[in-house]
Parts: C-alpha cells; structure tokens; sequence
C-alpha cells in the first residue's frame, strides 16, 4: 500500500524541470511544438518556439543548439517589421508571408527586407499580390540564386499582372520542390529546367501574357521525375493563331514515373497535345475543365485514358447539368463505397450546348469504358424545353458498357423522351448492356411513363429485357415498377 510506505512523494518523489538533462527537455521541446502543429494550422505556430526560448537562459540555450531538431523558422510578414525581427534573433531559416491588406508601402518595404535574406528564405507565400509590388519585385536586382528555398508560392488576383523577370530569384532555385503560381505570368522554361526536386507545379489562372506554349510545357515536365502533382490552368481560351500553331508530337512518349494527380483547365486541343507525350503509370486524380468550343475531337486523351491503370477499373459515372457547366465525374468502387478518381467539365451555358459538348466529349474521350456498371444523370439548372432530342438520343449512343441507368429529377422526362425514339430504330444499337433504369425523385408523369414502357416493352422482345426500380428519396428502398406498355 502506498500510505504504508509513507505517501506518494516517497513512491513518485517530485521532480522539477530545473532537474531534468538537457536532453530530455529537448525532447519535451520537440514533444509540444510537435503536438501543436498537429492540433492547429501551421501558420500561426512558426513563432512557438518563442515561448520556450522566454522561459528562462538555459531553455533558450537548449533551443537555439537544436535548430534543425526544432524546425526553428523566423516568420516575416507584411504586418511586422522584418528588420528588427532579423537583427534580434539568429540567423535561422526564414519563412515569408503576405495576406491581405498589402497596399501600404511599409508592408512592401517588410517583405523586400526578408527577400534580400535570399541564402535564408525556405519558404515564400503571398496572396492577393498587388501590381506595386510586383514592379517592385522585377526591379530587384537578385543575383544570387535563394539557395535554401523549397516553397514558393504566389497569387495575384489583378487582371493585367507584370511578368516577373526570368532573373527572379536570381535564376535559379535548385532546392524548390512546390511551386504555386496563380495569375502571375512568368517565364518558366529556364527555371524549371534548373530544378529536379520539384514535386508540386501548380500554374493556375495564367492570363493571356503568360500564355504558355505545349512545346515549352512538354520540355519543362520532360524533366521533372519527381513530379508528383501537376495543376495547370488558363483564364481564357487561346486565340485562334495559337490553336492553328499545334505542337508537332514526338515519336516516343516519355515517363512521368510519380505523378498521381493531374488537374488541368484549358482548351482541349492543349490538353490532347500534351497527353500525347506522356505516360502516367501512377496517376490516381485527373481532373480536366474545357473552355467552350463548337467542336471537341480528343483521340489522344482517350487513348492517355485507356493505357493509365486507375481509369481501367470505372464502375460509375455522374453527369451533372448546372447553369456555368456540365461536368461528368468517374468513380471507382473501393471496400463497398465510390471514390473519385476523375472529373470532365465543359464550361458553357446554353442547355442545347452543354449536352452536344458532353455527347462529343463521351465519344471522343471517355468511350469506351469496358467497367462502367452505372450512369447517374443529374439536372441542377434551369432547362430549355427547345433542346433537341437527337442530342439526347446522341448521348445514349455512346454508352455502350452501361448495365445500369439512374435519373435523377427533371433528367427523367428528357431521357424518356430519347428512350422512345430508340423504340423506333433498332433498340438493342444503344445501350446494348443495360439492364436496369433506376428513377428517383417525385412521381413521373403519365406521359413519361408511357414513353419508358415503350422503351422496356421493345427491349423485352428483343430478349435483353430492362428492369425499372423507382424510389422518391435516397434513403428509402428501391421499388420494381410493373408498366405494361405496349409497342405501337
């Protein structure tokens, strides 16, 4: 018993802090700024360590000897007076950030102070970059190269951004592994061919100035390896001239050997070039937005489709209407539930629109999917009642591994209506695998009805019957319709 030995303290004596090694303080030091990280954003916690270091001489001395242990890093901001900052502490790695607000000049005049630390900086991260500063930024004269950085990260949302210089960053940052770039135009030939750690390239929102030709974008990404994760995206569609001036492709494609996500947003024929040139082993996210266009024909983004692995395995596909786009989603089934694994979006507005790019985009990209078991078809718009039917008809054409139909809503009138007419050609041509039309939301109308018995009727007597299940809510258990519709 604990009272027979005379109490706790005998058991467990008290020790201070003062008490403990060196060593094992370091590793309470690295116990809590890890925890913290692990409980908060990151941002807020580069300054954590300074509470330790206030405590007392000696915690200060452990904390300063370990730097690379701690992951000490001083944090610049726009907000604070970096110079003071840097002529107090160490010389430790520095971290620089700039969020909103930035329109006064001492907030320029703090950011430029850390910038000129280029054999210290390791990350830079500013948002909502205002013109001033970035004619500020190319008037630098950077001659010597940031050495030590790994992050660089940059969003401008003005609408005539400068270019940065090809000199920026003195040339060359051979230690960067993420690059983020978001309505900035830049020069990127030389720079990305100086760096082979880069796992993360993002150029997002790149305006008409910075426009980007698929021969440079095929160099730089020809010698990235490590390449793990691409984002690339324009803010408008290209001209005319530089549509007509297409990329001659090679004879052999080369290797992207770690990419797993590719998100790209553009014209088609920009995209067809570059998966014309590359093969992606690994990849697990491809996620593409099209600028409108009156014609979409992309062979080679079916064929970059049939030879990467992930996208052999589709079981279900979702078409979604909204009022911007028509989207199509591709999910693979993993443990009994779907995962995403690839989306198509088409930006344009028209009813008419939407459905003839998705119908092209189905035929000239995504068919066929040999394991697509399931099609959703979802209406989140307002829709036009003058939509020709053939483009509905169109669409089903393309759909030809699809065991099961489900329609959503509004989307069950207008498939109805394509159903019927399919009763008036050869029925078994389109969809010549289904064998089950799944409807949920309110009651069909009668005419509906009428329209899908049709359409099951004729597939009963070609012996490759189709089965009709209704439910009003998600929740609730499929029902079997039995309509009895004779073929006129």
């Amino acid at each position: 018993m604990i009272t027979e030995l005379g109490g706790t303290d005998q058991v467990y004596p008290r020790v201070t802090f003062g008490a403990l090694p060196d060593d094992v303080l370091l590793e309470i030091f690295d116990f809590y700024l890890t925890l913290l990280k692990a409980w908060f954003s990151l941002s807020p916690l580069h300054d954590a360590w300074h509470t330790l270091v206030h405590v007392c001489k000696r915690w200060r001395s452990i904390v300063f000897a370990s730097p690379h242990r701690l992951e000490l890093q001083l944090f610049c901001t726009n907000k604070r007076p970096v110079q003071n900052t840097l002529d107090i502490w160490p010389e430790l790695p520095i971290v620089i950030s700039g969020r909103r607000g930035m329109s006064k000049l001492q907030d320029a005049n703090n950011l430029i102070a850390a910038l000129t630390q280029h054999n210290r900086v390791v990350k830079i991260d500013i948002e909502d970059i205002p013109n001033a500063f970035l004619k500020r930024m190319r008037a630098m004269k950077m001659k010597n190269p940031f050495s030590a950085l790994t992050s660089l990260r940059l969003i401008s949302t003005q609408i005539n951004a400068p270019a940065l210089p090809d000199s920026f960053l003195g040339g060359s940052v051979q230690q960067l592994q993420e690059l983020y770039l978001d309505g900035i135009p830049f020069p990127l030939l030389n720079l990305l061919l100086s760096i082979h750690d880069l796992v993360k390239l993002s150029l997002w929102n790149i305006p008409f100035s910075g426009y980007i030709t698929t021969d440079a974008m095929v160099t730089c990404l020809s010698a990235l390896t490590r390449l793990q994760s691409l984002r690339l995206g324009f803010r408008s569609p290209r001209s005319r001239a530089d549509r007509e001036n297409r990329l001659i492709p090679r004879l052999t494609r080369f290797v992207l050997p770690a990419l797993t996500s590719l998100y790209f947003k553009g014209d088609s024929d920009y995209l067809e070039d570059i998966v014309t040139q590359i093969d992606t082993p690994l990849l697990a996210q491809f996620h593409t937005t099209f600028f409108n266009q009156l014609i979409f024909d992309t062979p080679s983004l079916r064929h970059f489709i049939s030879r990467t692995d992930t996208f052999k395995a589709t079981h279900r596909a979702q078409v979604t209407f909204r009022e911007g786009e028509v989207n199509v989603e591709l999910d693979v089934r993993s443990g009994g539930a779907f995962h995403e694994i690839s989306s198509l979006a088409i930006s344009c507005r028209p009813s008419d629109w939407q459905l003839s790019s998705l119908a092209q985009v189905c035929d000239s990209a995504l068919s066929p999917l040999p394991t697509l078991e399931l099609l959703e078809i979802n209406i989140k718009r307002s829709w036009q009642d003058d939509v020709d039917i053939a483009q509905w008809v169109e669409l089903l054409h393309t759909l030809t591994s699809m065991k099961n139909l489900l329609l959503h809503g509004e989307s069950i009138q207008h498939v109805a209506l394509a159903l019927e007419q399919l009763t008036r050609e050869r029925v078994t041509e389109a969809l010549p695998a289904l064998q089950n039309l799944f409807l949920q939301g309110p009651q069909p109308s009668e005419p509906a009805k009428k329209m899908i018995g049709k359409f099951v009727a004729a597939r009963q007597l070609s012996v490759r019957p189709v089965a009709v299940h209704y439910r009003e809510w998600p929740n609730q258990t499929w029902q079997q319709m039995h309509w009895e519709v004779g073929v006129r």
